[in-house]
């Protein structure tokens, strides 16, 4: 297990739709663990296989002193009236942007073991959910902001210090 460097926004890897896992072996086991730990560190909700750099679809999450994750999700479900949440991302540092978000949502996908589960939530939980799944498809929360509060995003974006220029 290790601590994985998170990729940053211009990483072609974060913009790019996952592949399924097709084995539940070692590597998959190390790759699971290696999300585990690196989610473990504080301030973090989740992290998404291509934010250390692998394109498969598999999310690890820790909310609220609860930690898991899931390979190959599908079905997420959504409910309630969404809102407008404030939201980050460790693969763009340091900008926050309201994002609408529903406020209750759940998924389903695969353990190691082979086992089928769902992870539901309200809160910050189901942002969590909805945020990592994104990432699996190639998105970032800045694709889900206004046109007015992406060109902002943007902006500040361009005007930081970890920036690919």
């Amino acid at each position: 297990m290790a601590v994985r460097e998170i990729r940053l926004y211009g990483d072609p890897v974060l913009k790019t739709s996952c592949d399924l896992v097709a084995a539940f072996d070692h590597k998959t086991e190390a790759i699971v663990a290696d999300l585990l730990e690196t989610t473990q560190l504080p301030g973090r909700a989740g992290v998404a296989a291509p934010q250390i750099g692998i394109s498969l679809r598999i999310f690890s999450y820790h909310v609220n002193s609860v930690a898991g994750y899931l390979i190959n999700p599908e079905k997420l479900e959504l409910s309630g009236e969404p809102e407008l949440l404030e939201e980050g991302c460790l693969s763009v540092p340091g900008l926050w942007h309201k994002v609408l978000r529903y406020p209750i949502a759940s998924l389903s996908g695969y353990q190691l073991d082979g086992s089928y589960a769902t992870i539901a939530g309200e809160g910050l939980l189901a942002q969590a959910l909805q945020h990592e799944y994104d990432h699996l498809d190639g998105l970032l929360y800045l694709d889900r902001l206004s046109p007015e509060e992406r060109k902002e995003a943007m902006k500040t974006l361009r005007q930081t210090d970890w920036f690919m220029r």
